[in-house]
């Protein structure tokens, strides 16, 4: 799903766009700003500001529009944001904008029940309709893939008892359970936005995704819950943690470890960008990336929340995605300034990750992750200071992280990079050196 996928616990302000604010209208349009990614500057200056002054500053944001042809005023009337929905239709919003299921903001707010949102859009000429112009009437969500399938699991197959949290974000929490004697990993959605279309929706779409990946360094997907509430998602355990905590714990890695580390995550993304139907992970990070136990000898790429399949037609497509998805810290130029962009921002992510693992700390961690991103988008790039950070490797990373997408070697290329780095290295059979 999208950003509760990333929103762990203890994240700091890492996770993927958060909808945590300083006051409810910055929640508001936190969140507007998350799911119709034209209007993601919202994010930053509603800090300083009010909406009114926002879109006085660029009326364009009122008619923005996300993957799925949400407008700001979608979002805002499915939420029951009275006070949004007043000042986007005074600047202009489309009252009857139809989305990609044809559905109108008061189709959306029916859905939802939002008796008070509903009386205002009508009183401005809001119309519930959806496919083909037919008045809508709301329905009850159904289940995701209502398909019976060989991965559906039985709720009563997963002990609770001694389980313990690894996670919690605002759509829900991911949890250490047992499934048939197995510990696992549990995404448990919330059970009052079970009937969410929208977080159906997303959750769908991780389901679809997780159950095509088979690689040793992607986290392996195991089944879900989708005909009964909560809905569920169960991966395969892994004891390590993430490569977040891992790196906070032990500081800037040995060359010889880092490679390593950097070569299981290359080899799970060239997976990912296999041709002709490309993943783009869009939120890679060492959140993200899992260590498979505590000897940190294996790792694998999870959390695809944010992630989109995309069929391409030959190496060189440019996806029309914008908006800012992701998390800003580790986040490309491109998708900070809301341009087209493809495969290599996973490629831009990856740099900051091996820059982190070699330096110890994260790419301007004296930044907030907002300023951060945007110092890279000034053409700003962190300072190599550890000792340890091979010329063969600050040259690779200086590569992965160029400007232009297009000078970004692919997965398979760094790949490539990284064993011939490797034979250059003395082997590290100590898993606990660092350096300093």
């Amino acid at each position: 799903m999208s950003s509760e996928a990333s929103a762990t616990a203890g994240d700091g302000g890492e996770q993927a766009v958060s909808a945590a604010g300083t006051s409810a209208g910055y929640d508001k349009f936190s969140k507007i700003a998350m799911e119709s990614s034209e209007a993601s500057g919202l994010i930053h200056f509603s800090r300083r500001g009010c909406s009114r002054k926002l879109l006085e500053e660029d009326p364009s944001l009122v008619h923005a529009r996300d993957y799925d042809k949400r407008t700001p005023l979608h979002v805002a009337s499915l939420h029951g944001w009275i006070d949004v929905v007043n000042c986007l239709i005074e600047f202009g919003a489309d009252v009857n904008a139809q989305d990609r299921w044809k559905n109108t903001p008061l189709a959306d707010a029916e859905g939802a029940r939002k008796q008070k949102m509903i009386e205002l859009l009508k009183s401005h000429g809001g119309l519930s309709y959806g496919q083909n112009g037919s008045h809508f009437e709301p329905k009850p969500v159904q289940p995701p893939i209502p398909k019976k399938c060989d991965w559906e699991i039985e709720p009563a197959e997963l002990d609770f008892s001694n389980a313990a949290m690894i996670g919690k974000g605002s759509f829900g929490e991911i949890v250490k359970a047992y499934w048939r004697g197995t510990p696992v990993a549990v995404k448990r959605i919330l059970p009052s936005l079970s009937d969410d279309r929208l977080v159906i929706q997303d959750f769908r779409h991780e389901v679809d995704l997780l159950v095509k990946l088979r690689h040793p360094n992607i986290v392996q997907f195991l089944g879900a819950v989708t005909e009964r509430k909560p809905l569920m998602l169960i991966t395969e355990y892994l004891r390590g943690g993430d490569l977040h905590q891992y790196l906070k714990e032990k500081g800037g890695l040995t060359p010889a470890i880092a490679v390593n580390f950097a070569l299981d995550i290359a080899r799970g993304m060239t997976y990912l960008h296999n041709e002709p139907n490309v993943i783009i992970h869009r939120d890679l990070k060492p959140r993200n990336v899992l260590l498979v136990n505590s000897s940190a000898d294996h790792l694998k790429v999870g959390d695809f929340g944010l992630s989109k399949l995309i069929k391409v037609q030959n190496s060189h497509d440019v996806y029309k995605m914008a908006g800012e998805t992701g998390s800003y810290r580790y986040m490309a130029p491109e998708v900070f300034k809301h341009r087209k962009y493809d495969k290599k921002v996973d490629v831009f992510s990856f740099a900051m990750i091996l820059y982190e693992m070699l330096e110890g700390e994260p790419p301007f961690a004296n930044y907030e992750p907002y300023e951060a991103a945007k110092h890279v988008s000034d053409g700003h790039r962190p300072t190599f200071r550890s000792k340890g950070c091979t010329p063969d490797l600050r040259e690779l990373i200086v590569k992965c992280w160029d400007a232009d997408m297009n000078q970004r070697p692919s997965f398979l290329d760094i790949l490539k990079r990284l064993e011939k780095i490797k034979e250059t290295l003395p082997s590290d059979h100590h898993w606990g050196l660092f350096t300093s």
